[in-house]
């Protein structure tokens, strides 16, 4: 392949369905065309969702062979990721992934990470975790995925290779091939929650593109080798669609599509995937019992459920309660054979202008410690955070995520109230309605913390950056 001199080509990394929204579906991909002479998608999605994408002549789409890891490599993996949490377990995210992750049984694989979980509870220092990654590089070397990763990089030829996720494993390959090619590499923290909660990254980056101050400095402290130097604030496509013109709808519009009353205030209850949204059910229970009874009057009960799972565990409550809207988000299943099948859900279009006009359209946000959160308090709407379930109570304990780091600050803030039964949810419910503009100011501080830069211009200030390292 012929490169001009002087010219620039990147390759972006497009992990799964939420990277294909925040970096696909926002302006991110026109910014990057902008700036950069040729552009390569390498996806690990199927090349068939670009399908409806609006793309130039210099972008090219690569789909990325599915890299099913072995034994030998799981092994050095998991001595990474363990030491890590375990270097990292007084902060409660990953004392408590450490703990969730420690076999139950002594099957032969639970033996497997058992004899890992020994090996970390001494040997978890930086250079204990650089050499473990260093091993699991070495395990797949030879694997035929990451000689496939090898010759599409000589092919290709970028100057960048732009991972859009920090955190998936099965693209540890890919890194490695653009290690041993000598191409340089950079990554987004994907989520608010990752650096203070979660594992590992994938592997070692020469640069990092974070949301904030704070994430920057969580970077520092989390990543010992990592310099300030390699990290840029950026801040977050995430939220972006939310002040693009074609995302918008009008209220009228929204009203009508949702069956919604125009006279009434909508709560809008967002609930969390299944595996930490038990206690969706209750909740919703609580909220629509108590329009029910006239605790909470002149408002109706919006309830948008996550985009990684059907609606099907909500059915007996669409059966009891056939007053409540709900908006099932349209996201559409792109493959099924993957090591994670939940990251293989897109969104379309129609679901991000969903999304925007319940945003914009509610009058108050209720869910358990999400990131929703943030999306409601970029409209400035106030925020319930519901945990109803503790240690002694019998409910699946959702009080716990109080004490994550990235939440703490939230709830320390001010700029939320904290629910932790059906009584406080109701009277909190009842305050806000009558003081909307309460902790007005709390999160306004709150975003300036979390999102560190304005919305509008975030994809065109990720690019200049991204070109200006491939220029380094």
């Amino acid at each position: 392949m012929t490169r001009l001199k002087n010219s620039k080509k990147i390759a972006l990394v497009i992990t799964d369905g939420v990277g294909f929204r925040n970096f696909v579906m926002s302006d991110f991909i026109l910014q990057i065309e902008n700036v950069f002479d040729s552009v390569s998608i390498y996806s690990g999605l199927p090349a068939a969702v670009f399908d409806n994408i609006k793309l130039s002549e210099k972008t090219k789409i690569f789909e990325l062979a599915i890299f099913n890891e072995k034994k030998a490599t799981r092994f050095f993996r998991k001595w990474k990721e363990i030491a890590h949490l375990t270097k990292f377990r007084s902060f409660a995210g990953m004392n408590e992934n450490l703990e969730l992750g420690y076999p139950k049984n002594n099957h032969l694989g639970s033996i497997f990470i058992k004899i890992v979980y020994a090996i970390t509870k001494f040997w978890h220092s930086n250079s204990s975790i650089l050499f473990a990654e260093k091993m699991q590089f070495l395990t797949f070397s030879n694997h035929e995925v990451t000689k496939s990763y090898l010759q599409l990089l000589k092919n290709d030829r970028p100057d960048l290779v732009f991972f859009t996720h920090q955190r998936p494993s099965y693209l540890a390959p890919l890194l490695d091939a653009a290690i041993n090619r000598k191409i340089k590499t950079a990554t987004f923290i994907f989520s608010w929650d990752n650096l203070a909660s979660k594992g590992r990254m994938l592997g070692t980056f020469n640069h990092f593109l974070v949301w904030s101050d704070l994430m920057q400095s969580e970077m520092l402290y989390f990543y010992d080798q990592v310099r300030s130097s390699q990290i840029t604030v950026v801040g977050t496509p995430q939220f972006e669609p939310y002040v693009l013109e074609r995302f918008k709808t009008e209220k009228l519009q929204f009203f009508k599509k949702f069956h919604l009353n125009q006279n009434q205030k909508i709560i809008c209850y967002s609930c969390a995937d299944a595996t930490i949204g038990a206690n969706d059910s209750i909740v919703i229970t609580a909220i629509a019992q108590a329009i029910w009874t006239s605790e909470i009057l002149d408002v109706q009960l919006f309830v948008r459920t996550s985009p990684a799972e059907s609606p099907n565990r909500f059915q007996n409550i669409i059966d009891q309660y056939p007053e409540i809207k709900w908006n099932f988000p349209k996201w559409t299943s792109a493959r099924i054979n993957h090591t994670e099948a939940w990251s293989q859900r897109i969104p379309t279009h129609e679901d991000i202008m969903d999304l925007r006009a319940i945003l914009e359209f509610s009058d108050l946000s209720v869910n358990m410690c999400s990131t929703m959160s943030l999306d409601f308090m970029l409209f400035d709407k106030p925020v319930i955070n519901t945990v109803f379930g503790n240690t002694q109570n019998g409910l699946y304990d959702d009080q716990r995520f109080l004490a994550y780091d990235h939440f703490k600050k939230v709830v320390d803030s001010k700029a939320v109230i904290v629910a932790k039964n059906a009584n406080e949810l109701v009277t909190t419910i009842n305050f806000y309605l009558q003081n909307p503009a309460a902790n007005k100011h709390e999160r306004a501080g709150v975003i300036a913390l979390q999102l560190g830069k304005p919305l509008l211009g975030t994809s065109q200030r990720i690019a200049e950056t991204l070109f200006r390292i491939s220029n380094v």
